[in-house]
């Protein structure tokens, strides 16, 4: 059985984008992944959606499933890894999450929707693509305005401060080189529309791999510059971000300073150069000898609210590598770890008091050539729509250098476009 597949052109049609996610948002599962007109090297598509499931795979040993199903079938997965996915091992005493997401979940979608700058494609197995495009460009635009959210954090200034302290007691005794030390931002009664969060969150501040995810009553308003994994034949890339500063808009010679800063830090290109060994290390265990490259360093990218330093790497994958050896290999992404990988990631279950869930972690698709692409979870909204709770997470690279007040400020640079959305 195949989807019905047919391609329309988007000319005279403005709104599409907005169109499409407002119309897949009806489902309880749902996934919307936006470029946002970014044109990179390693572009995969513009916009791509999917909504609806045929099918399911959750649970502990989800990569492990993703592999038998492509053994048997060749089609579409949409999902997500959560942080804690690969972390079971460790002990920890830290809260769960109030948004319940799976650790793992992927679902095989009834409609997938790819957009790009001249045409639309929709692939369907339930209803005919006619009925979708017609309900799709039938739909109006929507002005929500979004009341105010108080927020509370989930640690004071004092705490982070003090904790980053100890962590770096633990990097000066030599237990680790760099950890990545995120704090939670809540509020526990929230009413608000997701859709009309994630639009105004990227329109704010519009990223390469910004997304709306929904897993029935969890919501993912994301809007991330990073990719953590792409796979294209026998090439895996991953483009890791360490290094942060904030624009200046409104003064171009500013701007352009604060951008050779970055580029000239030498924390930052610590940390930035400690990752990058992380990947290729990981990437070393799948990859065939001699085929693993750095193929950019402390590049410097802008973006609305900031500019930050990725870099990238990529190898060939050795034969029969499957999900499930990417996954055991490289997850979670070492940007949200820090090095080494296994150490870092018992102090941050430590040190951090409630579990990060789907924060740090990565959502994508899977296409039928088992070709895929993953982003990394940050600058994100997450939001349960049956509890009302919301909150969004925030962290940054601590290594021997690190000032504790400068780190919290970065958490605070990061987190601005999620309070301006939410009224703060």
């Amino acid at each position: 059985m195949k989807r019905t597949k047919k391609v329309y052109s988007v000319k005279n049609l403005p709104n599409i984008k907005e169109q499409i996610l407002h119309w897949i948002n009806q489902f309880s599962i749902c996934s919307f992944l936006d470029n946002h007109q970014y044109h990179s090297e390693h572009h995969s598509v513009e916009c791509i959606a999917a909504a609806g499931e045929l099918g399911i795979i959750k649970g502990a040993n989800t990569a492990q499933q993703i592999d038998a199903f492509y053994q048997s079938t060749q089609d579409w997965l949409f999902g997500h890894f959560a942080y804690e996915y690969n972390a079971k091992h460790i002990n920890s005493n830290q809260l769960k999450t109030p948004i319940n997401f799976s650790d793992a979940f992927f679902f095989r979608p009834d409609h997938i929707i790819t957009l790009n700058e001249e045409s639309l494609i929709i692939e369907t197995y339930s209803l005919s693509p006619e009925t979708i495009f017609e309900q799709i460009v039938a739909k109006n635009k929507v002005i929500s305005s979004i009341v105010p959210i108080s927020i509370t954090a989930g640690m004071s200034k004092e705490t982070y401060i003090k904790t980053v302290q100890q962590l770096q007691s633990h990097i000066q005794q030599g237990d680790c080189y760099e950890i990545n030390f995120c704090q939670e931002f809540y509020s526990k009664n929230a009413s608000v529309d997701p859709i009309a969060l994630y639009e105004q969150l990227t329109t704010l501040s519009p990223t390469p791999f910004a997304c709306y995810y929904k897993e029935n009553n969890a919501h993912l308003i994301c809007a991330s510059p990073e990719r953590w994994l792409k796979k294209q034949g026998n090439q895996i890339i991953s483009q890791p971000i360490k290094g942060t500063v904030k624009r200046a808009l409104t003064d171009p010679q500013k701007d352009t300073q604060l951008k050779n800063e970055l580029f000239e830090s030498s924390k930052d290109r610590s940390e930035n150069v400690m990752v990058v060994d992380l990947v290729r290390n990981d990437f070393s265990r799948v990859c065939k000898p001699g085929s693993v490259l750095v193929d950019e360093l402390y590049g410097i990218y802008s973006f609305p609210q900031v500019h930050q330093m990725i870099s990238t790497i990529s190898g060939q994958l050795m034969d029969e590598v499957g999900i499930k050896e990417l996954v055991e290999t490289g997850f979670p992404m070492g940007s949200m770890t820090g090095a080494p990988k296994k150490k870092v990631m018992e102090l941050i279950h430590q040190y951090e008091p409630i579990e990060r869930g789907i924060f740090s972690g990565a959502v994508g698709y899977i296409n039928p050539n088992k070709d895929f692409d993953f982003n990394v979870v940050i600058r994100s909204l997450l939001y349960n729509s049956q509890t009302h709770y919301l909150s969004y997470l925030v962290g940054s690279g601590i290594t021997i250098y690190s000032n504790p007040e400068l780190e919290y400020e970065e958490c605070l640079l990061k987190a601005k476009a999620m309070e301006t959305v939410l009224g703060n």
